[in-house]
């Protein structure tokens, strides 16, 4: 008999197709609002693919007694208690990389759309105000010559800051570890502080950690120019969102490009919502076809090939490999 995964997505044709010539594949998308349902059918699952919209945690690992592997369809991981699934033998899979360059994409339709006021301007054609000599134009600002300050040079943040330079920006970046080849690629390193004084443009890209939780709170806020803006695609969790709303409230900056926010869906009365130098995204940076196809893919790999007593194309866990060695998770011939 074939082992049993779950799955909490909805799976195309082609994805359900590869999975079935291996396992009986259970769940779906219902179990999302159903966690008591997700809960008791792990028992006997020796794989989990699942998003962000699942929270993996110790008690889900309690309930599923045989499982080895989560693979997340997602780069982020702050769903899953990682340190917890190493302990068990469980192996982590993600999908980094393949997302990179349609999230950059994501956080300059944000850059551009905030700092050139695009979106406000758009409100007045579509609320019909759009009259010669008597509606208030919204002006932005030119790129050109400005600072774009990036917060986490990984992957995403490289590929922002590489689009950046193409609009003639000077490109200052803060973050724990500073690539060799920064300087090369006339990237300045600066301490966090500085970044946020000097920087027209601010874009976050750092994963949600203990260490990075709130990083952006209201005394950093506060050392921003009055005419810069914050833009978010990595967690929402990594600003402080009351903080950010005050600052938009009284102008200590001069607007915001968020696709991530602290409480997912955004909160109907979320002040933000009435806020005309905000633009808003409702968590979309992987949403183009191709990415979204290759983050399954990867996905689907990385569960496979675990069960398969192979290392998997992206582990977020190598540690595991002590725990549990490649030989005990094979549970599926070659």
């Amino acid at each position: 008999m074939k082992p049993k995964i779950l799955t909490t997505l909805e799976l195309p044709k082609h994805a359900l197709d590869i999975l079935e010539k291996y396992f009986i594949v259970e769940g779906g998308p219902d179990l999302v609002k159903d966690r008591s349902k997700l809960l008791s059918m792990l028992k006997d699952k020796v794989g989990l693919l699942t998003a962000p919209h699942i929270k993996v945690d110790s008690e889900l690992f309690d309930h599923a007694p045989n499982l080895m592997v989560v693979s997340t369809y997602s780069v982020g991981f702050d769903h899953i208690d990682v340190n917890e699934a190493t302990k068990r033998g469980i192996y982590v899979g993600y999908t980094p990389g393949v997302l990179s360059d349609c999230v950059a994409e994501v956080t300059w339709a944000l850059i551009l759309s905030t700092y050139k006021r695009i979106s406000e301007a758009e409100r007045i054609v579509r609320a019909r105000k759009w009259v010669k000599g008597i509606y208030k134009e919204p002006l932005g600002r030119d790129l050109k010559g400005k600072t774009l300050g990036i917060i986490g040079l990984g992957r995403i943040g490289r590929r922002v800051a590489e689009i950046g330079r193409c609009f003639g920006m000077r490109v200052v970046y803060y973050d724990i570890v500073r690539p060799p080849d920064a300087e090369k690629l006339d990237f300045e390193y600066c301490d966090l502080d500085t970044l946020l004084k000097i920087s027209d443009v601010v874009s976050i890209h750092v994963p949600l950690l203990k260490e990075t939780y709130h990083l952006i709170d209201e005394s950093k806020l506060r050392l921003m120019k009055k005419d810069a803006i914050i833009v978010n695609t990595s967690r929402g969790a990594v600003i402080d969102e009351k903080a950010l709303i005050r600052a938009l409230k009284e102008g200590w900056i001069m607007g915001a490009g968020l696709d991530v926010f602290e409480q997912e869906p955004l909160p109907l009365d979320s002040e933000l919502l009435d806020m005309e130098n905000v633009v808003l995204s409702p968590h979309r940076g992987s949403a183009s076809i191709e990415t979204r196809e290759a983050m399954l893919n990867l996905a689907v790999n990385n569960l496979i090939s675990v069960l398969k007593g192979q290392k998997p194309p992206a582990l977020l866990n190598p540690d595991v490999m002590k725990v549990r060695p490649l030989d005990k998770t094979k549970v599926l011939q070659e």
